[in-house]
């Protein structure tokens, strides 16, 4: 990848890089939180380390980590095309943050970094295709970072305490 198009946010407490390898053990330790509490995302919550690894490293176009100042991975987000061919000016991104982290700006941070990236790779727009409806912390996050919710999916949530929920579609467009 040519690293003059991959943005970089350096904060003096945030660092956002492209994925390494050695990063996994860190990264698999927060989407294992985040996936098996099964409250925010449709993967199984028993969803094994592999399969894990194939949907958030292999499947994507590129993952990126974000490390706090003394190294320790706190956050991760992919980026890959929403579908294919005639859908493919539309991104789609993932989006964790290690449970004991979340409420410092890590989020908003990668939600621009992760704006800026589409951009240089060329998307037009990014779509969230099912943002729960009680994950208020997200919904207030990309509302601010100027997604609107363009579709509500009527009880197409099963959380695992509430029962069947609403999700959102949420859109932007990047150009």
């Amino acid at each position: 990848m040519d690293s003059s198009l991959t943005p970089v946010v350096n904060t003096p407490t945030l660092n956002i890089r492209e994925f390494q390898p050695s990063d996994w053990s860190w990264v698999w330790s927060i989407l294992e939180s985040v996936f098996r509490a099964g409250d925010t995302y449709c993967y199984a919550t028993h969803i094994s380390e592999a399969e894990a690894y194939q949907a958030w490293i292999e499947i994507p176009l590129d993952t990126f980590v974000a490390e706090n100042k003394t190294g320790e991975i706190v956050g991760s987000y992919f980026i890959k095309a929403n579908h294919p061919g005639q859908g493919s000016h539309v991104c789609n991104c993932g989006y964790v943050v290690r449970p004991s982290s979340r409420g410092m700006g890590i989020g908003y941070l990668m939600g621009i970094h992760s704006q800026e990236k589409a951009r240089n790779m060329g998307f037009r727009a990014m779509q969230f295709n099912m943002v729960v409806s009680t994950n208020e912390a997200a919904v207030v996050l990309w509302k601010k970072l100027g997604f609107h919710i363009v579709g509500i999916l009527p009880g197409a949530f099963y959380h695992p305490i509430l029962g069947e929920v609403d999700s959102y579609v949420m859109y932007k467009r990047l150009r």
